[in-house]
Order: structure tokens, then sequence, then C-alpha cells
């Protein structure tokens, strides 16, 4: 029968035999084996051997436990195999916490596991706070993420979004070449129909990456795809458009970016106008730029006075009316774009569509000129859009996520471990799993 020290230890196979005081405070943990028939039995043949060969003793690493922590000393048998046809001829004692080869408890690799995957702590840090190595901690974490990370499964809505990496470097073609620019970028892949959250990462930001990577998948995975939602990014699209990639899916453009090109629109168009009246950037005492904010802003969050400002403002400051009629072109395109929630009807699309084209046509500013031809370019996907409504707001949200794990992690240099730490930390049922367990009890 188990003594009181071995239940309060909790480590099942072994029992205590003694707790002994330390210098400094320190206490360390005599073990024996407790169920001596299993750990006897040879790995290689499983005969259980009844032939003591020597007693040794080892130091297996376990969850700190008090200020000063405990040391454990493991005092085991290493037997002989009594079976004549085994290649093992001896073997020590083994149990399912602490494997034959391993210095470190099951519970403390789950701990460190946890918490680096479940906290998004780095790996430095969780190894220095249970006293291990960062190859000891990162072992953990990748028996961690390979127990409870699948590989994807199919779904009807993919949506498809880069993230930097790292900061830009410059790179040189030979001793006397050119130097050149290179930015470090991941390509996510992201479940928009159900709970599996980033799907996988493939490194750069081309169409061959996302062929790679949609190449890897399943048959089934990719006909299951029916639609794909990506911003306005023309290698996205051609990959998604490879012939027998994916045969039933059709390609949807986010309308947050199309909002953005008509936002930096009337900004190109504000700095333009400055420019050519006052030969310099804007100040805030130039009515323009005093408004730039409310520029950006949609009218219906616009108050009444706030309108009526910004509108007065630029009648009396900018003769051209350049600055307004981009501003009037910005705001009839999210029109267009908002009819996505509003069941519209196809004369309905065609007459706000027309209005927007209209209202471009009718100016001289190329800006305007710019904005119109990328919404013609891009119209079957931005038609795609407003039938569906499907955005890509869960793939941005998830971006979020990949840089809060790069900023913990301040950098990684191994491409596969970072794609690791990210996947783990932006499984969707992994982070519900996570939020329960951080729940305390009532």
């Amino acid at each position: 029968m188990s003594n009181g020290t071995t239940v309060l230890f909790g480590l099942p196979g072994v029992r205590v035999a003694r707790v002994e005081q330390v210098e400094f405070g320190g206490r360390v943990v005599h073990l024996v084996t407790g169920v001596e028939t299993a750990a006897a039995g040879c790995p290689g043949c499983g005969v259980v051997s009844t032939s003591v060969k020597e007693y040794v003793t080892t130091r297996p690493r376990d969850l700190p436990y008090g200020e000063t922590g405990l040391s454990l000393r493991w005092h085991k048998t290493r037997w002989r195999c009594v079976e004549r046809s085994c290649d093992r001829k001896s073997f020590t004692e083994a149990i399912a916490e602490v494997p034959a080869g391993r210095r470190t408890t099951g519970r403390l690799r789950r701990a460190i596991g946890a918490a680096v995957g479940d906290a998004a702590r780095s790996v430095s840090e969780v190894a220095d706070a249970h006293s291990v190595s960062w190859p000891t901690a990162h072992a953990a974490f990748v028996e961690h993420a390979a127990a409870l990370l699948s590989s994807p499964q199919p779904t009807r809505v993919l949506g498809i979004d880069e993230t930097r990496r790292g900061k830009p470097r410059w790179v040189r073609d030979g001793q006397d070449g050119p130097w050149r620019r290179i930015d470090a970028y991941d390509t996510g892949f992201v479940d928009l129909d159900g709970a599996q959250g980033l799907l996988g990462q493939r490194e750069g930001r081309t169409s061959a990456a996302v062929v790679s990577w949609l190449s890897e998948q399943t048959p089934q995975f990719r006909e299951a795809i029916e639609f794909v939602a990506i911003d306005p990014a023309a290698v996205y699209a051609k990959a998604v458009r490879t012939e027998g990639l994916l045969p039933n899916a059709r390609v949807v453009v986010d309308h947050f970016h199309l909002s953005k090109l008509a936002n930096d629109a009337v900004t190109k168009v504000r700095r333009r106008v400055i420019w050519q009246q006052q030969g310099r950037r804007g100040r805030k005492i130039d009515p323009a730029w005093a408004n730039r904010r409310r520029l950006l802003t949609g009218y219906e969050h616009l108050s009444a006075n706030g309108f009526a400002r910004m509108w007065n403002a630029l009648i009396d400051s900018d003769p051209s009316g350049e600055i307004l009629s981009a501003w009037i072109a910005k705001e009839e395109l999210r029109k267009l774009l908002a009819l996505a929630r509003a069941d519209p009807a196809r004369d309905q699309i065609a007459a706000q569509l027309y209005a927007f084209y209209a209202w471009c046509a009718a100016t001289d500013i190329d800006e305007l000129h710019t904005l119109a031809g990328t919404v013609e370019t891009w119209w079957p996907e931005i038609e795609a859009f407003i039938d569906t409504g499907i955005t890509n707001a869960r793939t941005e949200g998830l971006n979020r996520l990949v840089k809060q794990v790069k900023r913990v992690g301040c950098g990684f240099r191994n491409v596969d471990n970072q794609h690791r730490r990210v996947r783990f930390h932006c499984t969707r049922s992994h982070r519900a799993a996570t939020a329960t367990s951080r729940t305390l009890p009532a």
C-alpha cells in the first residue's frame, strides 16, 4: 500500500523511499520502482526477468515544487534478459512517465509543451523557468504540438493572405553585383467556414507557394473548396485558377482591401493638391490636412457637424474640387460594397456600379481612373463578394496572432519551428480548449 508521501508526490510507477534535506534548503526525493514485475519486462522480447545484473541510480528532472524545488534520485535495477533468442542482453527498469533514455518526466514535458504553446511564451523563457535546456524545452513543445495538431480537414471556404516573417534584408549578387532587397513573407491558409483556424503556412508570397501547399493536400480537400477569399493579389488569383488545382473554387475579393484602395486614392489626391497649391507638404493650417481623418471616415460615421465642417472647408480651400471628388468616388464604391449585406437585385448592383464608374469617368483625376480600372479588373471577384458576403476578416484576425507569436519569439531562424508555433497558436479549437482550461472552477 502506498504511503502518504508517495501519494503526494504523485508520479505513477514509482514510490517514495525517503526524503532528505540537503544544504541551502534543498530536498532530495529517493524513489524506487513501484511495480517491479511490470518494469522488469524486457523491451525486446517482453519476457519478465528475475536475474539482477546491477543496481543503478538516475536523476530524472521533474516539475518544480516549492521555492527550492526537488531533486530526484531513482534507484532502479538493471536486469539480464533471460531469453536466449533475444538480442537485448540487459535493460534497466522504465515506467511510462520516464521511458528508457529519457531524463525528464512526462508531466514535466507536458507542462513545458503547454507553457510554450498555450500561452505563446518563448522557449528560452519556459526553459529557464523549469531549469532545463533550450533543446529539451523545444523537444517537449514539438511532442505536445504533434499530439494536438492534425492534418487539415476539407473546408468549403479558404482564406489566403500573407504576413511578413522578418525585417527586410539587403543581399548582394556576387562581390561586385547590385544590392537587392529581400522581404521575407509567409502565405497563410485559413479555414473560413469551420473552426480549424490556420491550416498551414508556406514560405513566400508567390503563386508557386500557393500551388505547392494546395498540391500537398488530398484531392478531397481541394474538391471541397467552393470559395477562396483573397485581397486583390494577382499572384494568389493566378494560383487559384491553375487548371485542375481547385476545380470547384470561385475567387472572392475581400472588401476591406478595396476600401483601403479607395482611401489610398483619396490620400494621394489630397497630398498632390496641397503640393500643387502650396509647394510643400500639408500642415495644420491647411484645411485638407486638418480634415484628413474625416476624409477617410465613412459618411455614415461622420456627425452632421463634422461633415459640414469638412465639406465647407474643402469647398473654400480647393477650387479644383478634386479632393471632394475623390471622397465622393470613395463613398460610391463603399455603397457598392455595402450591397453585400442588403440582398440586392441584379439591376440594383448594376446601377450602383454604373454610378461609381460614371463619377470616376467624369473627372480628370488619374488616381480615380486607376481605382476604377482596378475595380473593372477584379469585378467578377467583387461580384462574388456581393453575392456571398464572404470576407477575409478571420484571416486578418489570425494575422494578428501570427505577429504576436513572432514578437514573443523575438524572431525565428528556423522556418519550420516558426510555422509550428504559429499554427499551434492559431488553431481555433486549441484556443477554445485553452480558454476553458484557464477558467477557475466555481
